[in-house]
C-alpha cells in the first residue's frame, strides 16, 4: 500500500506520510458513554475506532521540512513505516533541512532517533514549541508514573540527540517562511499545529486536536485520555474546528484517516470531514 498522499499549495509540495495505523479501545475516551461511542461509529459507518499516525513532508524551492516523525517501533507492527514513506516520497533523511515537532508525545518524536538515541536526520534544524520543552524537561513532574516517565525519557533523548540545533517557537511564531505555529494547548501545554500560507492559498495541520475522526468531529466534547488538560484541549478543538469550517481552509492532522486532505463543515450540531476531491 502506498504510504504517501500529495497535494500542491502554490510552490509547495504537501505530502502526508502515513507512518501506520491503530485501532483505539473505548477506554481511551474516558467520560464518554460507550453507547454514545457506538452511536457515533454507526453514524460514520465505522465498526472500529480507527486512527492513523501521520507525518507531513513539505518541499519548497530550497527547503525540505518534516513535521513529526511517527512512533518508530514503539506501537507494534502496524506503525513505524516513516522510512518507507520518505523513500516513496523520494526524500532521504539527509535532505531534511528542518523538523517541526507539534509536541513531544512518543508517536510524534520517536522516529527522529534510533533505538540507541542517535539522530536520524543529520542535517536538520529542529523547531519545538517552547512550552513543550519546559514541560517535558522536568523529570520530577512524571515521577511515580511509569508510562509518563518513559515518555519523558524519550523526549529527553530527542532533545539530547539534536542539542545545538534546536530552535524554540512561541505563540504563532515563524517556523519557516510562510509557516507559523498554531497554538492548540490542552493536549499538552505546548501542543501546536501549523499554518502554511503560500500566495492566496492556505493549509492548516491540526496536530492532535482530533485522535478519532469518527468521534471527535461529530462530537468535539469527546476527550481522549492522552490530554493533559481535557477541558483546555476541548476548548482548543472547538475553536479550531469552528475556524476551519468558517474559513473553509484545507487541513489535515496527525491522526486524520486517508485520504487525509480535506475540509471541515458543520453537520448535525458538530462537524464532518469532507475529503478533498
Amino acid at each position: 500500500m502506498a504510504q504517501i498522499l500529495s497535494r500542491k499549495l502554490g510552490d509547495a509540495d504537501l505530502i502526508v506520510l502515513t507512518d501506520g495505523t491503530l485501532e483505539f479501545d473505548r477506554e481511551i475516551f474516558p467520560g464518554t458513554d460507550p453507547a454514545h461511542i457506538d452511536a457515533l461509529l454507526d453514524a460514520a459507518g465505522e465498526e472500529a475506532i480507527r486512527t492513523n499516525f501521520n507525518a507531513v513532508l513539505i518541499r519548497r524551492p530550497g527547503q525540505t521540512i518534516l513535521v513529526d516523525s511517527g512512533p518508530r517501533d514503539l506501537f507494534g507492527p502496524t506503525a513505524g513505516h516513516l522510512p518507507e514513506a520518505l523513500a516513496e516520497a523520494g526524500t532521504a533523511p539527509e535532505e531534511v533541512d528542518l523538523i517541526f515537532l507539534t509536541h513531544l508525545h512518543p508517536d510524534h518524536i520517536a522516529g527522529t532517533v534510533t533505538p540507541d538515541g542517535q539522530p536520524v536526520f543529520p542535517n536538520a534544524e529542529m523547531v519545538i514549541p517552547a512550552a513543550e520543552i519546559a514541560f517535558w524537561s522536568d523529570a520530577a513532574r512524571f515521577a511515580g508514573d511509569e508510562t509518563l516517565s518513559g515518555w519523558q525519557q524519550l523526549a529527553a533523548a530527542v532533545l539530547a540527540a539534536y542539542e545545538g540545533r534546536i530552535r524554540t517557537v512561541t505563540d504563532a511564531g515563524e517556523i519557516a517562511p510562510g509557516m507559523t505555529a498554531l497554538p492548540l494547548p490542552g493536549h499538552t501545554p505546548g501542543h501546536s499545529g501549523f499554518r502554511l500560507d503560500v500566495g492566496d492559498e492556505s493549509f492548516v495541520h491540526a496536530a492532535d486536536i482530533v485522535h478519532a475522526q469518527a468521534l471527535q468531529l461529530a462530537d468535539p466534547d469527546v476527550g481522549v485520555v492522552f490530554d493533559v488538560d481535557a477541558d483546555t484541549a476541548r476548548a482548543s478543538r472547538k475553536r479550531l474546528l469552528d475556524m476551519l469550517a468558517t474559513d473553509g481552509i484545507r487541513f489535515s492532522g496527525g491522526h486524520i484517516l486517508r485520504p487525509a486532505f480535506g475540509h471541515v463543515e458543520r453537520a448535525n450540531g458538530g462537524y464532518r470531514f469532507v475529503d478533498e476531491a
